[in-house]
């Protein structure tokens, strides 16, 4: 079953951080996940901070064996809505109206999510 992992999914996996294993049954299918566009653009940022653009650049190669999807207008403006309606911050309200719009549910730890319809919530402790 598809879903869409945030980016903070993404950074626990890939460092094997503290959540990696509830997070590792998601992505043991990358074909079934959802890229949002801004969640490529949020890894890059993050990998070519913490390690090198060569690290970034293989990275983004593992989420393009995803399903990536790309900002259209009907998902910014979606965005915009949910944005208003639950005080999310531009990439946040972009990575939550993806997941609504392809009908699949949204694996997160950001708790800017953690009530909101179709979102499951990975928590962290300490």
């Amino acid at each position: 079953m598809a879903v869409l992992v945030d980016t903070c999914g993404w950074i626990e996996w890939l460092t094997d951080g503290q959540l990696a294993d509830s997070y590792a049954p998601c992505l043991a299918e990358l074909d079934e996940v959802i890229v949002p566009t801004s969640v490529q653009f949020e890894l890059y940022k993050w990998v070519s901070r913490e390690a090198s653009e060569a690290n970034a650049m293989e990275v983004i190669g593992i989420t393009e064996q995803g399903q990536v999807e790309p900002l259209s207008t009907s998902i910014a403006l979606f965005a915009a809505d949910l944005a208003m309606q639950h005080q999310l911050s531009f990439a946040d309200a972009i990575i939550y109206a993806t997941a609504r719009h392809r009908q699949v549910s949204l694996v997160t730890s950001d708790n800017h999510f953690e009530e909101l319809e179709g979102v499951e919530y990975f928590a962290k402790t300490g």
